[in-house]
């Protein structure tokens, strides 16, 4: 069986949060998986994330992500977009990259799109 290349992960990932399926979700996280919000906080383990989800989920049921570009470099993948949600705060552009391990993804982070980020990011 081929592997799954860093990039379909990263989309399929994406379409999961978009379809809000926590079953998905968790069978795309590695055990020690991370998020990393716009703030640099970080929420660690499968368990912790996905309690995080459904929070997430009940109080932005209309949130999901929307990508105009994606670049894969090696095990990273960066995806450039916006997202679209009835809560402000949450709606409008921003970057995300997720850290492929084994078939899996081990960090799922979200950025703001700033001119900083998209140079720390090598993508312009």
């Amino acid at each position: 069986m081929p592997a799954i290349d860093p990039k379909s992960i990263a989309l399929e990932f994406n379409n999961l949060i978009n379809e809000q399926d926590l079953k998905g979700l968790a069978s795309l996280m590695t055990e020690d998986h991370s998020f990393i919000d716009t703030a640099g906080d970080i929420a660690k383990g499968k368990n912790v994330m996905l309690e995080g989800w459904v929070e997430f989920f009940d109080n932005y049921p209309d949130y999901r992500n929307v990508f105009s570009r994606v670049i894969a470099k090696d095990d990273l993948v960066i995806m450039v977009g916006h997202s679209e949600s009835s809560e402000g705060i949450l709606d409008g552009p921003a970057l995300w990259t997720a850290k492929i391990r084994d078939g899996l993804v081990a960090q799922w982070r979200v950025y703001e799109d700033t001119e900083e980020n998209r140079e720390l990011l090598g993508i312009d």
